[in-house]
């Protein structure tokens, strides 16, 4: 089905070959043929590119552009649909090594919070174990503002520890806490349901108190406006990031630089099915 269509094309030619994939699945989120598939063939298009040319893939897709490796978000506390029994509804507590030279010196600030936590909690006896999410973060049965109490005194402590400032945000995956029928936030660990009203002051409140610089969907994915208020209350001081906001689509991306929701974006190959997709937006 899709193999026939795709022999004999020229790998170079990424956006043609993309653009067949979207042909043979006939439909605007690959349905069909499964936004899986096509994001693998659309990146073993480029590897294959990059091969011909005895490149990397990040040297053949960045072209001329200045290489400089991210800071690294590191995952240390999760909770919501990533965690079980009794975790926090807040889906990922985030390390931010904003101090730090080197990208081997950012990783490794990471791994000492992602200790630390450990021996706090150890010393708190919540009935800690050891026990960690499916993506390495520590699980453990904490109300919402315990966890975030146990993850700034560990950021201050490597701080202190290390001379080099730590900081860390949140990725509160809001949508899987919206219940649509209600019209409310519900925070089960809590007993607590917020409106969004409620949940624009609790997010503020938050990043206020534990001086965040990175908050990642903090309200509904259909709640542009709530996005709007948050993004311009912090006028830039902090990142107000979409990922279920814009999911790596054009559309949504262009509605929220037109109403100002969010400063900040997460882009996924996969979420939009191919790379040409994806440098689009």
């Amino acid at each position: 089905m899709i193999a026939p269509k795709l022999v004999g094309m020229d790998a170079e030619d990424q956006e043609s070959i993309d653009e067949t994939l979207r042909e043979i699945d006939g439909t605007e989120n690959f349905s069909n043929i499964g936004g899986n598939l096509a994001f693998a063939i659309s990146l073993a298009t480029a590897e294959a590119a990059a091969d011909s040319h005895n490149l990397n893939l990040f040297q053949y897709l960045g072209g001329n552009l200045d290489i400089e490796l991210p800071l690294p978000l590191g995952n240390v506390l999760g909770g919501g649909k990533h965690a079980r029994g009794g975790v926090p509804d807040i889906q990922e507590f985030l390390v931010l090594p904003v101090g730090a030279r080197t990208f081997e010196e950012a990783a490794e600030l990471n791994v000492k919070v992602h200790r630390k936590i450990g021996e706090i909690l150890l010393k708190k006896n919540v009935g800690f174990n050891g026990g960690r999410g499916d993506e390495g973060a520590w699980a453990v049965n904490l109300s919402n503002r315990e966890a975030l109490d146990v993850v700034n005194q560990a950021v201050e402590e490597v701080s202190d520890e290390t001379g080099r400032e730590c900081r860390f945000g949140l990725d509160i995956a809001a949508s899987s806490i919206w219940n649509e029928d209600k019209g409310v936030y519900v925070y089960a660990r809590d007993g607590v349901e917020r409106r969004p009203q409620e949940q624009l002051e609790f997010v503020s409140e938050v990043i206020d108190k534990y001086r965040l610089i990175y908050v990642e969907d903090p309200f509904d994915e259909e709640d542009f406006e709530s996005f709007t208020e948050l993004t311009k209350e912090f006028r830039g001081k902090v990142m107000i990031c979409g990922d279920d906001l814009f999911v790596t689509n054009r559309e949504r991306l262009r509605r929220g630089i037109e109403l100002g929701a969010a400063n900040a974006i997460i882009i996924k190959v996969n979420q939009i099915g191919t790379l040409t997709e994806a440098f689009k937006t």
